[in-house]
């Protein structure tokens, strides 16, 4: 099966890896380019840092003392941390609530938190944490810039009816698509492909458009392949 991969560069080469190995062709067009901001963190000694991003692991750990504890959404970000020198990680669900319920567990509110993120993130869940009692300091340590069109090995393959299926991991990177499948003329072709979602949020934009969506069970890689059969 011919899968289109619309996620950041590096991160679509290890997503590639796998469908290889799962028999699949992947066809790589990253809608999103991720550039460090440079700046620095605007809390010197945390409580906890906040990590909802694999893209945020490298400026945090060039910043932060490792025995900083860290909270990661998910289990890729966890191990990013950890393999960056982190010796205190704890994992949560793969979503933002399970990450607040994780991180009330275990740290007393009123705590100094700083959440390393991009410059287009969700309120989440700098808003629950912030209800929940935390001083929460956002740190944008990255940005995530949308490409400025489809790469010619992607447009070529979608025009002739090659991709089967495309893997859509955030809510910005369908709607991009989108807009960058409009800005080729390639509206008539997204229909004919199934668009396999992360989640319900992520699948929000696609679904609005009338596309044929799955879900994954969770929001993980692992159930988000499992979409596309054995």
């Amino acid at each position: 099966m011919r899968i289109l991969v619309t996620r950041s560069r590096d991160d679509a080469e290890r997503t590639a890896e796998r469908l290889r190995e799962r028999g699949h062709e992947p066809i790589l067009a990253p809608v999103l380019e991720i550039a460090p901001t440079g700046t620095t963190p605007p809390v010197e000694s945390p409580a906890a840092l906040i990590l909802t991003s694999g893209h945020a692991v490298a400026p945090a750990a060039a910043a932060l003392p490792k025995q900083v504890p860290v909270f990661a959404v998910g289990e890729r970000t966890a191990r990013a941390a950890r393999q960056a020198g982190f010796t205190a990680v704890a994992t949560a669900g793969g979503d933002a609530q399970a990450l607040v319920r994780l991180v009330a567990e275990r740290i007393a509110p009123g705590a100094r938190l700083l959440h390393t993120r991009g410059r287009d993130a969700k309120p989440e869940p700098e808003a629950s944490l912030s209800a929940h009692g935390f001083a929460v300091r956002p740190w944008i340590a990255y940005d995530a810039r949308p490409a400025g069109a489809l790469p010619a090995e992607a447009v070529e393959a979608i025009r002739a009816g090659a991709i089967e299926a495309v893997l859509h991991y955030s809510r910005r990177s369908a709607e991009i698509l989108l807009a960058l499948a409009a800005d080729a003329q390639l509206d008539a072709c997204l229909p004919r492909m199934r668009h396999a979602c992360l989640s319900a949020d992520v699948a929000q934009p696609l679904t609005l458009a009338g596309l044929d969506v799955v879900v994954a069970e969770a929001p993980n890689e692992d159930r988000l392949l499992a979409l596309l059969g054995p």
